[in-house]
């Protein structure tokens, strides 16, 4: 299996908390994979990348977004058939983006978002949740997680291995 990260808009493919995940990620031997979005601020660009790069790929794959890297694995999820979706503080819902309404035929997704976030509401991803019936882990902390990364890292360390125990 696959891991595919995808970035925010003010971050890069390797920073801590994708080097932190691909870490677990390799624990539970998964090949990793983080795009770099950087030459695109549109979001729907970079949905088109991740579609690019996803077109030849053979192997499942779950697909790891974090804030606008959230809206584009979930934007590209409604054309292809990652076997989950891990988001945290996506960008959903917001001004200006191209997608409103979500679709995706993914049906193991699971968000966490910070109660304090100042960038993104956490109503957005509250509102998502409650629509797509998926899991979703309202925690201490803002929008780079970043105070609570041993915690976010612990949910995504049980979501991989949900995945790979049931493989």
């Amino acid at each position: 299996m696959k891991v595919i990260f995808s970035h925010g808009k003010e971050s890069g493919p390797w920073g801590t908390k994708i080097k932190s995940f691909a870490e677990i990620a390799r624990k539970y031997n998964c090949e990793v994979d983080s795009l770099d979005y950087r030459a695109y601020s549109n979001p729907d660009d970079r949905v088109y990348q991740l579609l690019n790069y996803l077109n030849d790929e053979e192997e499942e794959f779950v697909l790891v977004g974090s804030s606008m890297g959230g809206y584009v694995s979930l934007v590209a999820s409604e054309k292809v058939q990652p076997k989950a979706i891990f988001l945290m503080a996506p960008a959903l819902y917001l001004e200006g983006y191209q997608k409103q309404n979500y679709h995706s035929n993914c049906k193991n997704i699971e968000i966490v978002h910070g109660k304090s976030d100042e960038i993104i509401p956490f109503a957005n991803s509250v509102k998502f949740a409650k629509e797509s019936k998926c899991t979703l882990h309202l925690i201490e902390g803002d929008h780079r997680l970043t105070t609570s990364l041993s915690q976010v890292e612990d949910i995504f360390d049980a979501f991989l291995k949900k995945l790979t125990d049931v493989a």
